[in-house]
């Protein structure tokens, strides 16, 4: 049995794929508005009421967790499920919204002998996993570079708590980072830079930094949320450079030619699902952990982060 915390839209698209892989599960939600949202879009009911109110009945523990509430809620939600004895949780990024929230939650997980990982799912898109492959057979990444850049015109207008928008780095641009670390490797040393400011995200408006990562490639990073761009990833090898622009696609251009070269991937479970999904929800539900975030890697990424977003952090 597998728990699906949360009734919200991102819910109904791992409610499709939990299905599709044949799983039985419980849905609990709190909303009531979100779980009638959530039954009419997919036919299966919700527990209402919360999950402390569930626990309360004591249910059987199920074999794994996917917590997939509001960004506010995704860190106590969590610890409630390590504390209670659930030992296997994937949760939506980032997974906490301070670096001691993350620190407790992996300090928690070790006592209780718990998994817990957290859920980037572009780690999963068949243009990365196919890109993975031929960078492994190139040697590795020599140099890459990545931009955040976020589209304040659309942000400023969700419906988000203010405190969620203030950490939007953490709760929204992380997906673009962690991606690049994932493929060029965590960093060794990162120099970061950011000015400016907006309504809604005081921290900073426009960033930029470099750094070289722990396998001893170089990189560097750019974001303007005052101006126009989009998220973008690119990996260099002795090779190739591999372009993600967007992230779903693939392209490649060889070292010595100009042309960008639309690379052919079998993206069916991307364009039937949420693009990445499935197979993210298949390899945590299997016990292959392989391309999983882990909540010991979101701790040393975490503080690299809050730099990069020019929030105020502890010094360690």
């Amino acid at each position: 049995m597998i728990w699906l915390i949360g009734s919200g839209l991102m819910s109904v698209d791992y409610a499709k794929v939990i299905e599709a892989q044949k799983y039985n599960y419980l849905v609990i939600g709190r909303g009531v508005n979100s779980a009638e949202e959530f039954e009419g879009k997919t036919g299966k009911k919700v527990i209402q009421g919360g999950l402390e109110q569930f626990l309360k009945s004591d249910p059987v523990l199920p074999e794994a967790a996917i917590v997939s509430v509001g960004v506010a809620q995704l860190y106590e939600t969590t610890l409630t499920l390590i504390d209670s004895g659930v030992k296997s949780i994937l949760v939506e990024k980032p997974g906490g919204m301070t670096q001691s929230e993350i620190d407790i939650l992996y300090q928690r997980s070790e006592a209780n002998s718990c998994k817990v990982y957290i859920a980037y799912n572009r780690r999963f898109f068949s243009s990365v996993i196919a890109a993975r492959e031929s960078i492994k057979a190139e040697g590795g990444v020599t140099s890459f570079n990545f931009e955040l850049t976020e589209w304040a015109h659309i942000i400023e207008n969700i419906d988000k708590p203010k405190d969620v928008l203030e950490k939007w780095f953490l709760a929204n641009s992380t997906h673009v980072a962690d991606l690049a670390f994932f493929l060029g490797g965590k960093p060794k040393e990162l120099a970061s830079f950011v000015q400016g400011q907006l309504k809604w995200h005081p921290a900073a408006s426009v960033f930029s930094g470099a750094g070289v990562s722990e396998s001893g490639a170089l990189f560097n990073y750019a974001a303007n949320w005052e101006s126009a761009g989009r998220w973008s990833v690119e990996m260099l090898t002795k090779e190739n450079r591999y372009i993600f622009r967007p992230m779903e696609a693939l392209q490649v251009q060889k070292r010595g030619t100009i042309p960008c070269i639309n690379v052919e991937i079998d993206n069916s479970l991307d364009i039937k699902y949420k693009p990445g999904l499935y197979k993210q929800v298949e390899a945590f539900l299997l016990g292959n952990d392989e391309l999983l975030c882990s909540i010991e890697e979101q701790v040393l990424l975490f503080h690299y982060y809050e730099k990069m977003a020019g929030y105020k952090f502890d010094e360690c």
